[in-house]
């Protein structure tokens, strides 16, 4: 049976994959409090992990876990605006409004298809281990990621596009 690093060796080793899942699924305003709150968990619960346990695919479960609670939180504060939208108006809703960066593209998925894409495309999970930490079957993972990438790949062709219509 072999020796579990010490976890500063686990956060050095794994800190930079579970940063780049934390900003996919949840954007840069909270991306840092969900790195943070993942390695605090993980570190709680560290001397109880198996030795030969999946590290990166138990720390990315772990961020998961955070973004459902931050996703959770944001959904039950109010969020105050100066004026009242007219109805009938969605944000978002034109093209023009795209900014045209894969980080704003993706953050406007649906969110098993964002999640698909971080935790397999970002983190290197494979589709078992996508399906175990959210749910479902590797297939269903699989599809979400595969309609996450078509639906990234429209959004930003739209976007390039529109841009050089205005040229």
């Amino acid at each position: 049976m072999r020796a579990k690093p010490p976890f500063e060796a686990v956060v050095a080793a794994h800190g930079t994959t579970v940063l780049r899942v934390c900003r996919a699924v949840l954007g840069p305003a909270d991306a840092d409090d969900a790195w943070s709150e993942t390695f605090l968990s993980a570190l709680r619960a560290y001397p109880d992990l198996p030795a030969d346990a999946n590290v990166e695919a138990w720390l990315v479960t772990i961020a998961h876990r955070r973004a459902i609670d931050v996703t959770r939180a944001a959904a039950r504060r109010a969020l105050p605006v100066a004026d009242v939208p007219e109805a009938g108006t969605a944000p978002g809703a034109d093209h023009r409004e795209l900014d045209g960066d894969l980080a704003g593209a993706l953050s406007r998925l649906p969110p098993r298809q964002k999640q698909a894409i971080a935790y397999h495309y970002l983190a290197g999970l494979g589709y078992a281990e996508v399906a175990a930490i959210t749910g479902g079957t590797a297939d269903a993972a699989r599809r979400a990621a595969a309609d996450g990438i078509a639906r990234l790949r429209r959004t930003l062709a739209a976007v390039t596009i529109s841009a050089e219509g205005c040229r």
